[in-house]
């Protein structure tokens, strides 16, 4: 499924205050649920546990460097730019428990650089950076709810 069909149906969901929308179109289905004011996504088991695939629920999360705790998510510098949440999802910061974080503080990046995976409906979105320079903050933790527009990282443009 393209990523931009994706935005437009989040943003139309959000524009027309939707709480869920579910398409087909042949072989291809989509549905997207945003969570209430208490948090939770409407009908079904949305716990992180759940949403998250069995072979991942069951392993250990990966030693990252990322910021830790519950701290609030910190605002990037004006000069730089921010590579927000294209999704509601599960932020991933590598590709499998036992890999290397995708990128780290001081990684350089280009338009073209995976920098975590998104997981959605038990679906992970390989999230690319879009912008060319180096990450000077992660604004997130791994395994962290987020959402759709919310900052992940903050990039120093070249």
């Amino acid at each position: 499924m393209d990523i931009d069909k994706v935005k437009e149906l989040v943003q139309l969901m959000v524009d027309n205050e939707l709480s869920s929308i579910s398409l087909r179109d042949g072989s291809e289905e989509i549905t997207l649920k945003r969570p209430s004011e208490n948090g939770i996504a409407s009908g079904g088991d949305h716990s992180p546990m759940a949403m998250m695939p069995p072979q991942l629920a069951m392993m250990p999360a990966p030693a990252v460097a990322l910021p830790q705790g519950d701290s609030p998510v910190m605002p990037a510098d004006d000069k730089n730019t921010v590579i927000e949440s294209p999704m509601v999802g599960t932020f991933y910061a590598s590709p499998n428990p036992e890999a290397e974080s995708f990128v780290g503080i001081g990684t350089r990046v280009s338009p073209t650089t995976p920098v975590c995976i998104i997981e959605a409906m038990k679906v992970f979105n390989e999230i690319c950076a879009e912008v060319s320079g180096t990450i000077e903050k992660i604004l997130v933790t791994n395994q962290q709810a987020v959402e759709y527009g919310q900052p992940l990282f903050s990039v120093r443009p070249d």
